[in-house]
């Protein structure tokens, strides 16, 4: 009887002891699920601030208050696929430079071109798209090229690089009609005044795709520039993220569905691959 009692006894303090280690095993699992869950929240995510001036459509403009544009969606889809979140800032163009070197925003997307000066403030991402001069001319005006230019009336806004760039390059100046706005250049062009217009190509993409016209850009853009996404110098892990991100999105082919959706399959200015910007940057 009392071996029986003394093994009843060991028993029970057993069924104790593994009771109790199984408790602590549960709280160990919950713990760690916790602890999971917080490092993977919202609230720890990287939040980016972006600045831009939505006033150069169809990079980025604002469309019943909501921001849209080739730009936009460019930033918006880079965040999505490194995993942090985009807070945008609306700023005056020339005050987006000045507000990422005080520190107000992180990342300004806004068509920079890439240039010397810009560069020694900020860090530019790599190349997103290559931009400057571009011809408009009608499909029956047998002007395929800068080459065909010769001989013909050529419209531009007075003051512009267009002038420079033709005159540097053979176009005689008696061939050349200046006007005070690029508006009333695309009004000859649809009158008959002038042959082509040379401007400015992202001027001239948002022209064919706003206006009722047969007109089309031909040949190669001119003058080439490259535009970047600028980003302070004291973020540098964004600068990786946001290179990063550019190079998944020209790799799964969602960069080539921005030309789709927002230059209307128009890819003069399409980059394929990595172009760094001490490769392209321009001495202005």
């Amino acid at each position: 009887m009392k071996k029986s009692y003394l093994f009843k006894f060991l028993l029970v303090i057993g069924c104790v002891l593994l009771l109790a280690a199984c408790g602590s095993t549960g709280n160990s699992t919950e713990n760690t699920g916790g602890s999971a869950d917080s490092t993977s929240g919202d609230s720890e995510k990287l939040v980016v601030r972006v600045g831009t001036s939505p006033t150069y459509p169809p990079f980025e403009s604002e469309v019943d208050g909501e921001l849209t544009g080739f730009d936009i969606a460019l930033i918006e889809k880079i965040a999505e696929v490194e995993g942090f979140d985009v807070e945008f800032s609306v700023l005056q163009f020339d005050g987006l430079i000045p507000a990422l070197k005080a520190g107000q925003i992180d990342v300004v997307v806004g068509a920079l071109s890439i240039t010397s000066t810009r560069m020694d403030s900020v860090n530019f991402s790599n190349a997103y798209y290559e931009s400057g001069l571009s011809i408009l001319a009608n499909p029956d005006s047998g002007i395929n090229s800068f080459e065909d230019l010769d001989g013909k009336l050529i419209g531009i806004q007075k003051g512009t690089s267009s002038y420079n760039y033709m005159v540097e390059n053979g176009i005689d100046d008696q061939n050349i009609k200046q006007y005070a706005d690029i508006a009333t250049a695309y009004i000859a062009l649809e009158n008959g005044g002038v042959d082509a217009i040379l401007y400015d190509h992202p001027s001239n993409i948002n022209y064919i795709q706003t206006q009722e016209t047969k007109a089309q850009i031909v040949g190669d853009i001119l003058a080439g520039e490259h535009y970047g996404i600028a980003i302070s110098k004291e973020k540098e892990e964004i600068l990786q993220k946001i290179n990063d991100g550019l190079a998944k999105l020209q790799e799964n082919g969602e960069y080539e569905k921005l030309f789709d959706e927002y230059l209307s399959g128009e890819k003069n200015g399409f980059i394929d691959g990595v172009v760094k910007p001490e490769d392209v940057v321009i001495d202005r």
